[in-house]
């Protein structure tokens, strides 16, 4: 019996793949995310997963799928991800984004945005749920529905829905004022002591700078680690 028991857990282990490169990924033509930022997001889970940390991993911004994929390869067999995205045309920024924002939408609901290395920008895709779960299965992390999950919808109406249960990180990816607010206080809810939180376009767009900034103000047990490429938050007990 201990034999039998023995061989399951090396099947499992010998059948993990081993975490990707963030070269590789930033490569891939999967994610816009430079080898800086992935190299920001693999040191956090290292961190979590080294302290034990308790809770899930959830991106809110899932695009093309490169920077949920290289998290996945990153997580131990225990923890889950939950990728939540409209995937389709991005929402248009608020009154409280800056003029680059509206700039950027502009270009973008033109039809006109570029795509990574010259392929069609990810928000024109017919079927961009589709095309991130065969790239999500041909890097090895199959959407199954149980240990990584992808959840089409407007944030607004998925959160809501959707038992988070404990956070051990969260990957933020989604531009603007509003819905960057409305992710950080969701994942406040359920975010662990010790859990992560890292802001891609902490200095992208001055809406998430904006919206990161009011959430710092008004959580004393959020700190700041790093902010020179994607912003690091950490929750510290108090």
């Amino acid at each position: 019996m201990e034999n039998q028991v023995l061989q399951a857990i090396a099947r499992l282990f010998s059948s993990t793949p081993a975490p990707l490169a963030a070269s590789e990924v930033a490569s891939s033509k999967l994610t816009y995310l430079p080898e800086a930022k992935l190299e920001n997001i693999s040191r956090s889970i290292d961190e979590v997963q080294r302290t034990g940390v308790r809770g899930a991993f959830v991106e809110f911004g899932v695009a093309l799928g490169g920077s949920g994929i290289f998290i996945c390869r990153k997580m131990d067999r225990r923890r889950k991800f939950i990728g939540f995205d409209l995937f389709g045309m991005i929402p248009a920024p608020g009154a409280k984004d800056d003029e680059k924002s509206h700039q950027r939408y502009a270009i973008i609901a033109s039809g006109k945005s570029d795509g990574i290395g010259g392929d069609r920008y990810y928000g024109y895709e017919p079927d961009l749920l589709g095309k991130v779960k065969e790239s999500f299965a041909s890097y090895g992390a199959p959407v199954d529905g149980r240990r990584i999950r992808l959840i089409p919808g407007l944030f607004e109406e998925t959160l809501p829905k959707t038992n988070l249960g404990d956070i051990a990180f969260a990957h933020i990816d989604c531009d603007w004022f509003d819905p960057v607010t409305l992710c950080l206080e969701t994942v406040y809810k359920n975010l662990s002591i010790g859990g992560v939180i890292i802001l891609d376009d902490y200095n992208d767009y001055g809406g998430c700078k904006r919206a990161t900034d009011e959430f710092l103000g008004r959580h004393r047990d959020i700190k700041l680690l790093d902010s020179t490429h994607n912003a690091v938050l950490r929750r510290e007990a108090i």
